[in-house]
């Protein structure tokens, strides 16, 4: 089979494809992979800067999408169901994989295999985050940065259904706010003195949740942008910067910052990942969640795919086409 591996931790330009022994084991459901995800931990893997650092050389991915090729008996999936995969750190970008049954999940006929190699780290991470973590109340005001990134938009596309009346979308360019109109935010602004623009928006009220995934230097403002009572979602740090927080600010107006390690949660919390995907499939199977439109990207173009992330030139999920 043909995989993109890292074996030196140059970054980006490391990935290449090469030939690799298919997987096999019987207690295994076997993939066919027809697209596998791209997000910013493989990224910070393919220079050494992620918290888990595979063993040279390795297969990044986290999450895929494809055909059942086998499955044991008793699972939950069989042979020729169109299935959506976690390996949760490396391996997906092969175009075979062998998982155990309770990281592979049925796929909705509506849901593309580029679509479905997208969805599983973003959608699962924001639902867990604006429900579990966040507790989404009917009406809210969300604010999202990052909002044409690949968390960004399954904010976007999660938040209203899920009850939110308004989604501010906080993006870097105005092309980007063309993406986040169309994964479904209803304002937009600039992150150049996004505080007033939001404060303008709400009529100084502020917002009931800030989803942030890039952190960095906007994290004041991101709490100065707060209604009483509202929460700050971490969900990671891709600007770069771990910011620090002024405790006083939490007491002024009883606001919280709140963690979401959707990883953590899922990997001490059994039966908790299979229960998050019962409720996206049902949201993604009757419409009422779109699927994502990801950014597609030949197989051969791997390190570009990665660079994309790197550069924050990528509009949305970024993907890998392997077969089809």
């Amino acid at each position: 089979m043909r995989a993109v591996q890292i074996s030196h931790l140059d970054g980006p330009t490391a990935a290449r494809v090469v030939d690799l022994d298919e997987p096999s084991g019987d207690d295994m459901v076997i993939i066919d992979v027809h697209a596998a995800g791209v997000a910013f931990p493989d990224v910070l893997q393919s220079r050494g800067l992620y918290q888990h650092k595979p063993e040279l050389p390795f297969v990044p991915g986290g999450e895929a999408a494809g055909v059942v090729r086998s499955a044991p008996a008793g699972a939950h999936v069989r042979a020729g169901d169109r299935v959506a995969a976690l390996t949760m750190l490396n391996g997906a970008m092969a175009q075979v994989i062998a998982l155990p049954a309770a990281q592979v999940f049925k796929l909705p006929d509506v849901v593309s295999f580029e679509a479905g190699a997208g969805l599983l780290f973003n959608d699962l991470t924001v639902l867990f985050a604006l429900t579990t973590r966040g507790k989404l109340s009917e009406g809210a005001t969300v604010l999202v940065h990052g909002a044409a990134g690949g968390i960004g938009t399954s904010a976007l596309r999660l938040a209203a259904p899920l009850g939110a009346s308004r989604v501010i979308a906080v993006v870097s360019t105005e092309a980007k706010a063309e993406v986040a109109q169309a994964a479904g935010a209803t304002d937009t602004v600039l992150a150049e003195g996004f505080r007033g623009a939001v404060a303008e928006l709400t009529g100084g009220k502020g917002v009931d949740l800030v989803l942030d995934p890039v952190g960095g230097d906007r994290f004041t403002d991101s709490l100065r942008s707060l209604a009483p009572g509202g929460k700050l979602l971490v969900v990671g740090f891709t600007g770069g910067e771990i910011p620090t927080v002024k405790v006083n600010r939490l007491l002024l107006n009883n606001i919280d910052v709140v963690g979401v390690g959707w990883g953590a949660w899922v990997m001490s919390h059994p039966g908790e990942l299979q229960r998050q995907w019962d409720v996206l499939e049902q949201l993604l199977a009757s419409g009422t969640v779109p699927a994502p439109q990801p950014e597609v990207f030949a197989l051969e173009d791997a390190a570009d795919a990665l660079s994309a992330l790197e550069n924050r030139t990528a509009a949305g999920k970024v993907v890998l086409r392997l077969l089809g």
